[in-house]
């Protein structure tokens, strides 16, 4: 029998308010490929100490782990690819030194592979993935998408290459080291070169993080990933307990005001409240 090493190796609110007053509902059209539409999808749920997500915070809090799919007329991309599926098994290999402050509630059935099964997706097509960060809930799936080229900063990559920065932002590479094709971006990077993906730095939680601007028929959208938990982190500056950079993570917040106040809409990086709005693929939010 396979040890848990072996395993993990072997892997192939205000916008939803407006869009009720307006009458309008997220469409039920499944991937067809014909324009650009945007996926939500849980990949798992975490539990922890309220005061990890906010400074000074009481209490423990569950909040989920999203995953996004774009479909492009170019090609497939992922943001974030979720949890491992086997993080629920076996936390202390797949979460790595974060598994004593994180209770994973994952279920089967919510791992990435199941969730674009249910897009009638093969993991196979997806032509990109971004990922945010490198931290275990966000790369925990990339080991199943084989043939995606991984988009990710340059600062971020680097960082999960040293040991003494691996160590430092609790990394672990079991779950992103997987021998893809890597592009690593520095700043602002246009996908598809016409403007409707485009990544943009957001440093702080990690040396590189960056969030996702996306351009839909329904207009603006931010993926913010971790540099934003909640609507309260964003509302009141409200950092949490632990930061690579409290100063950088400052400014990233204060870009996605601005880009909010020009009218893009941020969905939030873990925010359970928010996350309950939103809908789950296979219907589509845009």
């Amino acid at each position: 029998m396979q040890g848990p090493q072996a395993r993990a190796l072997n892997v192939n609110q205000a916008w939803w308010d407006g869009l009720k007053k307006g009458g309008r509902r997220p469409s039920q059209r499944r991937l067809r490929g014909d324009g650009m539409a945007l996926y939500a999808m849980t990949c798992g749920w975490l539990s922890c100490d309220l005061n990890e997500m906010l400074a000074g915070g009481e209490g423990r809090i569950t909040f989920p782990i999203p995953a996004y799919l774009i479909d492009h007329p170019k090609g497939l991309v992922l943001f974030d690819t979720g949890l491992h599926p086997h993080s629920i098994d076996d936390p202390h290999t797949l979460v790595g030194p974060l598994a004593d402050a994180f209770d994973v509630r994952s279920r089967p059935g919510d791992d990435i592979v199941s969730r674009l099964e249910r897009l009638d997706v093969d993991p196979g097509r997806v032509r990109y993935i971004v990922n945010s960060h490198l931290h275990f809930d966000h790369t925990g799936g990339n080991g199943f998408v084989p043939n995606a080229r991984v988009v990710v900063q340059e600062t971020e990559w680097e960082a999960g290459r040293i040991p003494e920065l691996v160590h430092a932002n609790f990394y672990n590479p079991i779950n992103y080291d997987h021998g893809h094709i890597v592009k690593p971006v520095d700043g602002e990077f246009d996908l598809f070169g016409d403007g409707t993906v485009v990544t943009i730095p957001t440093f702080g939680h990690t040396p590189g993080h960056q969030s996702l601007k996306l351009k839909l028929p329904g207009g603006e959208i931010v993926l913010a990933a971790d540099a934003c938990y909640f609507c309260q982190t964003l509302e009141n500056m409200h950092l949490p307990s632990l930061v690579y950079d409290r100063a950088r993570m400052v400014n990233s917040l204060l870009l996605l005001r601005k880009l909010r106040r020009n009218g893009a809409r941020i969905f939030f990086g873990h925010d359970p409240d928010f996350w309950r709005s939103v809908p789950q693929a296979p219907v589509k939010v845009f």
